[in-house]
């Protein structure tokens, strides 16, 4: 396994728990994390106060990568997951992820969030 992908797979564990200073130690200080639709920051401050999410849900999120593949220093990642909302019930989700890495962390994060309403794939 790469280097890489090592830093992708603690980071998502990080996520998994909720553990700011595990999910801070794979980034670059300078790093970009977009979500398609939604917003863009830059900076270690900006994205631990981000890593809580929307108050209307709970944490930590149930995440599980679904398949990962490596170019040069892009990691792109297949995942899935839910996150349980604070009024009652989840939000099921199908996300691709892309990681730009520099010197073995991640200096950019670009996603797309599909929530899944019926099924698997609607």
């Amino acid at each position: 396994m790469s280097r890489n992908i090592e830093t992708v797979k603690t980071y998502v564990d990080g996520f998994r728990k909720n553990d700011h200073e595990q999910i801070l130690s794979c980034l670059t200080d300078d790093i970009v994390w977009t979500v398609f639709g939604a917003f863009r920051l830059t900076g270690k401050d900006a994205y631990d106060k981000a890593i809580d999410g929307a108050p209307e849900f709970i944490d930590p999120p149930e995440l599980e990568i679904v398949r990962m593949v490596e170019q040069d220093d892009v990691v792109m990642a297949e995942m899935t997951g839910t996150a349980r909302r604070a009024a009652g019930g989840a939000m099921r989700m199908s996300m691709a992820e892309v990681f730009v890495m520099r010197d073995g962390k991640i200096a950019e994060r670009r996603a797309w969030v599909v929530e899944l309403k019926e099924n698997d794939h609607r």
